[in-house]
């Protein structure tokens, strides 16, 4: 019985740590967007546009080798 909760505290502990850090990295993620947004004009959309064509030019250079 002790064993099962201090199993399931330490479960409970990296699940915590875990979601704190996703939530700290979203929040950053989206202050990042909104400054980028509101001082450049840049929009997430133009963002993820030009990921995508970064990606497909990795392809490219890869396939090329």
């Amino acid at each position: 019985m002790i064993a099962t909760l201090i199993v399931a505290w330490i479960v409970f502990i990296i699940l915590w740590k875990l979601l704190k850090a996703t939530v700290s990295s979203a929040l950053t993620i989206a202050a990042i967007l909104v400054l980028l947004n509101i001082g450049f004009g840049i929009t997430p959309q133009d963002i993820w546009h030009h990921i995508t064509q970064f990606a497909q030019t990795i392809s490219q250079i890869q396939r090329g080798k």
